[in-house]
């Protein structure tokens, strides 16, 4: 890496420190919540959280929108939410004075840096695949006219995984755009306490920023330059193909337990995270044991578990986690 990258990387690992703190003045505990979902950011990529009501997690996302100073919206995902309601839409405009008509067009909250998808899976699959295309493309497509969205854009998205009742659940081609599926899961008891603590105390703590849009945008540029050895593409190939029932190299177990694996995406995406993994570190090279740490947050939604595993309460995690101990190099510590 060049030395101008190298300082980047030092006061990248710098400002993490200070923003894990200033972030754990409103959040309590979810470090890894937290780190995760900065790595989507600086990948350029996009993430799932998944978890029960009241845990922070819109609060979360709100959070890190203040401490990256960037722009903010959050769309609460309802069964009659139309695309034109996130895209923005035409509206017919008259002007007093002379009754000329024109068409404004007027942004939806799909136009900002930050888009919180609350309760994704309860809109229906005409907006999820409007949603999808701005994931995708980074534009949306409102009648004869393709509109670009600010750079950088990310979707951060909730979903709620025990009531299903009224829901559209993601089809796997859409799961497929996350880079990472974060499973955000109850707090500890002392950090429960705190939370209490701090809600029911009449002091509000307001976060400073630490990186702004252009910072961020040339953070995602030094991530894709970070070396990578062949050996540590090789693990992350056979990891992903690994996880494919009808493949060769596929063992015996997944082929009991797994009903489809992951695709080529998911190589590409244990690469990318595992070099945001290394620069969060203050490495400047990615190595297999950053690949470990990102396998099941960037597979768990691309391995679907067969009705057999199901019904053993085997889940994509205890998979992705056996294959890591039978693919890892013994040398490796295996998180």
């Amino acid at each position: 890496m060049a030395n101008d990258d190298q300082q980047a990387v030092e006061h990248l690992q710098k400002v993490y420190s200070r923003m894990k703190e200033e972030i754990g003045r409103v959040i309590v505990g979810q470090e890894e919540v937290v780190e995760q979902t900065l790595m989507a950011i600086f990948c350029r990529g996009h993430a799932l959280l998944v978890g029960v009501p009241g845990l922070a997690k819109t609060l979360l996302v709100s959070t890190l929108s203040k401490a990256l100073d960037l722009s903010f919206k959050r769309v609460q995902f309802t069964p009659d939410l139309m695309p034109s309601d996130i895209t923005g839409t035409d509206v017919l405009e008259v002007d007093p004075d002379t009754g000329h008509r024109s068409f404004r067009f007027v942004h939806g909250p799909l136009f900002a840096n930050l888009v919180l998808a609350d309760e994704i899976n309860r809109t229906p699959p005409k907006t999820q695949a409007a949603l999808l295309e701005a994931m995708q493309e980074h534009h949306v497509t409102v009648g004869e006219h393709t509109l670009n969205l600010p750079d950088p854009f990310f979707v951060l998205a909730t979903q709620n995984p025990i009531e299903q009742e009224g829901t559209y659940p993601l089809p796997e081609a859409q799961l497929d755009r996350f880079l990472f599926n974060i499973t955000v899961d109850y707090p500890t008891s002392e950090d429960e306490r705190e939370i209490i603590r701090r809600v029911t105390s009449p002091s509000q703590t307001e976060v400073s920023a630490f990186l702004n849009a252009q910072e961020i945008v040339k953070l995602q540029e030094i991530v894709k330059r970070v070396p990578v050895g062949d050996h540590v593409i090789d693990f992350a190939a056979d990891l992903a193909r690994a996880t494919r029932p009808k493949g060769a190299e596929a063992p015996d177990f997944v082929k009991e337990m797994v009903g489809w694996g992951a695709g080529p995406r998911a190589g590409i995406s244990l690469i990318s995270a595992a070099k945001a993994h290394a620069i969060l570190r203050g490495r400047f090279h990615a190595t297999t044991a950053d690949v470990i740490a990102v396998a099941k947050p960037v597979l768990r939604h691309r391995v679907i578990t067969t009705f057999t595993a199901e019904a053993a309460g085997i889940t994509s995690d205890d998979v992705i986690g056996r294959l890591v101990h039978m693919l890892a190099p013994k040398s490796e510590i295996v998180v």
